[in-house]
């Protein structure tokens, strides 16, 4: 009787459990997790040469060859676009890492042991996506100012003053819309990836929606096409980075909101399968 006694009396000493599963304690760990693949500092360093090298080559050729440009070339011209054109680009880059942060610890099987250590699913969804979101906004921003201060630069260049400034109408915009551009497109694969959970479909899948459907789109005659095209994610977001408004699209803004539309959709049918369906 004295033993049990003297057990009881032990356990009741002991400390009260502390700590539970929080979004900063996971935020530290998806950081940690993102900064030690190479796949992530590989898939930066492409975004950003093929952003700012493909600019770059643009804006120079334009340059070069700008005394053999007809007049409504130079009508329509917009400076801030053509040294921001190698986003076009960058966003199937960005795919690509969009789609890895999700899928890669389901191809490796690492996703039991990161929902062992932190069973909360909402929190580590939302933690998972906000690290993501928060590096892509980081270089795409720093690859839309370069590219757009290279390409002003080698505009210069040209016989005739064809650069543009901050300053100059709607091009500030551009230029933060570029990186903004990027990060919902890389959320967009993020939200594929967690449909799918499959690192190739989600890329495919996404790729599909941004460039292949445009494409088929374009083939439809041009009062079905222009009613279509302003709906589809793709121009919402190309929207974002021009200075000039298509007669067949809303302004920027708004056209933007179209992309967001679409990322945010999947993001929260990405995270209501997440939550119900087995790892």
């Amino acid at each position: 009787m004295t033993a049990v006694t003297t057990d009881q009396s032990h356990l009741s000493t002991l400390p009260p459990a502390q700590g539970r599963a929080n979004l900063l304690g996971t935020l530290r760990s998806e950081i940690t997790k993102i900064r030690s693949v190479r796949s992530t500092y590989w898939t930066m360093i492409v975004l950003f040469v093929v952003t700012v090298g493909i600019s770059a080559l643009i804006t120079w050729l334009t340059a070069s060859h700008w005394d053999q440009a007809s007049l409504s070339q130079r009508a329509t011209f917009q400076p801030a676009r053509n040294s921001l054109i190698g986003l076009y680009f960058g966003q199937f880059v960005i795919v690509v890492l969009g789609a890895l942060t999700f899928t890669a610890e389901y191809s490796t099987g690492m996703i039991r042991t990161s929902l062992t250590a932190m069973p909360r699913r909402g929190v580590f969804y939302l933690a998972k996506a906000l690290v993501f979101a928060v590096a892509a906004l980081i270089i795409g921003e720093v690859a839309s100012f370069v590219a757009f201060f290279l390409g002003q630069a080698l505009l210069n260049t040209a016989p005739e003053h064809i650069s543009t400034t901050l300053g100059a109408p709607h091009v500030l915009r551009a230029v933060v819309g570029g990186g903004l551009f990027i990060v919902a497109c890389g959320l967009l694969a993020f939200g594929i990836g967690s449909l799918v959970r499959h690192t190739a479909a989600a890329i495919s899948i996404t790729i599909g929606v941004l460039f292949v459907v445009p494409i088929i789109v374009n083939f439809l005659p041009t009062s079905w096409s222009n009613d279509i095209m302003r709906w589809l994610p793709s121009e919402g977001g190309t929207a974002i980075w021009n200075t000039a408004q298509q007669a067949h699209e809303w302004p920027a803004w708004g056209e933007f909101s179209v992309l967001l539309g679409y990322t945010a959709a999947v993001l929260i049918a990405g995270y209501i399968l997440f939550r119900r369906r087995d790892a």
